[in-house]
Parts: structure tokens; sequence; C-alpha cells
């Protein structure tokens, strides 16, 4: 009897050192995340849809973008942001982007409709690097691809160039159009290759119409088509079609 009863409490004590244990583990888990919570940047207060907290923008630039994506802001429900850091404090930029859109509450909640463009700037320890976090209530106009499209069509090839302004003013632009129904993604993404495929087909016809002209001066000088004046012809079809295969 005394033996059962030895055992009993022993037990006792020992799921009482678990729950110790768990209850610090938990505590620390706690702590861990409350401390990564706050490497997020805090919600702008007062608001603000353009942030760069390390001054890449000028001032003038930066109140133009505000104005515009306010403006946008009042006339549509989506809502764009932009944050501008040199720090993504140890994240991913995909995870750092929907953490703070989570957090500051980017867009309405109920249609989760916001649009994020974090931009890490490049430092002499890292790259640079973008990204656009859209809301799942955008995703039907604004899909991943289309959004990565907006980034490497409209924004790196100014950031190159040190224009952030541009490539911010320039995605923006893009993204309000999808937003507001102005053109589908679809269109957008033709409109991107559409260039270059017209450029891949007015060339060949350039190149084609200045050999002819040459043939046609040729045959000006003699009376009758020889095998010297035929040549240039054959020419000028090899030279078309490589300047067509090229593209």
């Amino acid at each position: 009897m005394n033996y059962k009863s030895c055992d009993r409490h022993g037990y006792e004590r020992k799921d009482s050192m678990i729950l110790q244990k768990q209850i610090i583990t938990l505590f620390i888990i706690g702590l861990s995340l409350t401390v990564l919570a706050q490497e997020l940047p805090d919600k702008p207060s007062p608001p603000r849809l353009v942030n760069d907290y390390i001054g890449l923008l000028t001032p003038q630039q930066n109140n133009q973008l505000e104005q515009k994506l306010v403006a946008f802001n009042d006339t549509n429900s989506t809502q764009i942001a932009i944050l501008i850091v040199n720090d993504l404090a140890g994240y991913d930029i995909v995870d750092y982007s929907q953490r703070v859109a989570q957090k500051w509450g980017i867009g309405q909640k109920k249609y989760d409709n916001g649009v994020i463009i974090v931009l890490k700037a490049k430092t002499s320890a890292s790259k640079g690097e973008v990204n656009i976090d859209v809301g799942y209530g955008l995703e039907p106009v604004i899909p991943d691809i289309t959004a990565q499209q907006i980034i490497d069509n409209e924004m790196i090839p100014r950031f190159k160039n040190d224009d952030y302004y541009g490539g911010l003013d320039a995605a923006t632009n893009i993204i309000m159009s999808l937003a507001a129904g102005q053109f589908t993604a679809e269109q957008y993404k033709k409109r991107t290759k559409g260039g270059d495929g017209l450029v891949g087909f007015i060339v060949p016809i350039i190149v084609l119409i200045i050999v002819i002209s040459m043939i046609n001066r040729n045959r000006n000088r003699h009376t009758h088509i020889g095998s010297r004046s035929s040549l240039p012809f054959w020419t000028a079809l090899w030279l078309g079609s490589m300047m067509g295969s090229s593209h």
C-alpha cells in the first residue's frame, strides 16, 4: 500500500517537471517571435504609402509617388504601398514582404486587395532585391507571374541605371492600370513582348528593301539579267531569313 502511494507521488513530481519545461519552452518561443516581430518596421504614423527609410528617393520624388498612390487609394479600393529598406532582418524578401503587409494591414482586410513593393537597396555587403507582394484578392488580376514581369520589365532595367524613382513610378503605373481594369495581365504580357517581336519583323524587311534597291540600281546599269544581278537577290533572301531567325 505504501509502495503504491510513493509511486503515485513520484509520477506527480515528474509530471510537474514536464509541465514546467513546457511552460519555459513556450515562453522562449513566444519571446523569440516577439523579438522577430520587433525587427519588422512599425506601421507608419501618421500613415504614409511611400516609406523610404534610407533616403533613396529625393523629397520631391517621395512626395510625387505619395500623392499618386493616395489619389489612387481614394478612387479605387486597392491600396499600394512602397517600403524601401537596407536590411531584411534575416528574412527572405518574399516572407518579409508578406509579414510587413500583414502587420501594416495593407489594403482592405475584407477583400485582401493590398499591394506592397519592398525594395532592399544594394549595399557594400549585400545585393539589391525587390519584390511585389499582391494580396489574395488581387491575384486574379495581378498574378505572381505578372508581378515578376513588372519587376523584370519596369523596375530592374531602370534600377540598373540608378533610376529608382523611375522604376517605382513605372511599376506602380502598371499595377494601377491592372487593378483598375484598363488592361489585363495577358494583354500586358503581350504588350511587353510585342516590342521585340515588331523589331524582329521590321528589321529583315528593311534589310530586304535596301538590298532590292541595290538590285534595281544594278539592273539599271545592265540591260540583261545575268548571274551578277541574280546573286544579290538570293543574298537578300538569305539575309532576310537570317535576320528573321535571329529573334
